[in-house]
């Protein structure tokens, strides 16, 4: 009877151990999955257009739980930035546009900060981000995108 006893607490300890390390392998992967989810593309490009001001109002930007994407190209003088909100805080979104820009401009002083949430507005960026990528863009091509998008925008308004 103890020999019995004995085999079912040796047999349940096993699967106790089993199961815990399976429990907590699980939970690893998906912190794993999390983490990626909320990571966002950092655009290195070249030395002559560095987005190194647009890779770090990325990282400012994407901390804010309303904002679930984000796109950001800048120049010497003018920083663009779309930002995907999340489906209930669509009915915030000129309240979020405008908190979003006037952290940028506290953060970049010195440049003209353009916002929007236009679907348009991140595909085009996001189009430009992968451009600067490949390194298929110069200055010039850069800031006349840029300068369309800029119009695109004003005729919305």
């Amino acid at each position: 009877m103890k020999d019995k006893i004995t085999k079912i607490k040796i047999f349940l300890s096993i699967l106790a151990v089993i199961g815990f390390g399976t429990g907590c392998n699980d939970n690893q992967n998906q912190l794993d999955e999390d983490n990626n989810h909320l990571g966002i593309s950092q655009v290195h490009t070249s030395k002559p257009i560095g987005q190194s001001v647009a890779n770090r109002a990325k990282e400012k930007i994407i901390t804010k739980e309303e904002i679930s994407d984000v796109k950001a190209v800048n120049t010497d003088k003018e920083l663009f930035v779309a930002i995907k909100v999340e489906n209930f805080n669509r009915f915030r979104l000129k309240s979020i546009e405008k908190t979003v820009k006037s952290d940028l401009e506290k953060m970049y002083p010195n440049h003209k900060v353009v916002v929007s949430t236009d679907k348009k507005m991140f595909w085009e960026l996001e189009k430009i981000e992968q451009r600067l990528q490949k390194n298929n863009m110069n200055k010039k091509s850069l800031k006349k995108d840029l300068q369309k998008l800029e119009s695109i925008l004003k005729e919305q308004t």
